[in-house]
């Protein structure tokens, strides 16, 4: 069985067990987080799609680790005037261990 979730902006396909890295979510390692912002449900016979979400599906997970992603260099540049701009940034994550899906659909 498997799920497309919606979290920070993005889209995520999970399935149970995965661990995926999503936007930093509020919380403390080993915390509990719910996604109820469920796009698609499939348990591989069975699809179910929602309008935009599914209002009977729910993915729980929890929190396995925080951090920050590799730098990404930023460069600006303008030629002939001497002006030259180097930037850095690291975007924080949370690591997220999928345990269950709760899906709507009836077998």
């Amino acid at each position: 069985m498997y799920a497309v979730i919606k979290t920070g902006g993005k889209q995520y396909r999970v399935a149970e067990g995965d661990e995926i890295r999503v936007e930093k979510l509020p919380g403390e390692v080993g915390d509990a987080v719910m996604f109820d912002q469920v796009l698609l449900t499939s348990d591989g016979e069975a699809v179910e799609v929602g309008q935009p979400f599914l209002e009977s599906s729910k993915v729980a997970g929890h929190i396995i680790g925080h951090g920050k992603n590799r730098k990404v260099l930023i460069l600006k540049y303008k030629r002939r005037k001497g002006y030259r701009r180097k930037n850095g940034h690291r975007q924080h994550f949370s690591l997220v261990r999928i345990g269950g899906i709760e899906s709507g659909i009836q077998n």
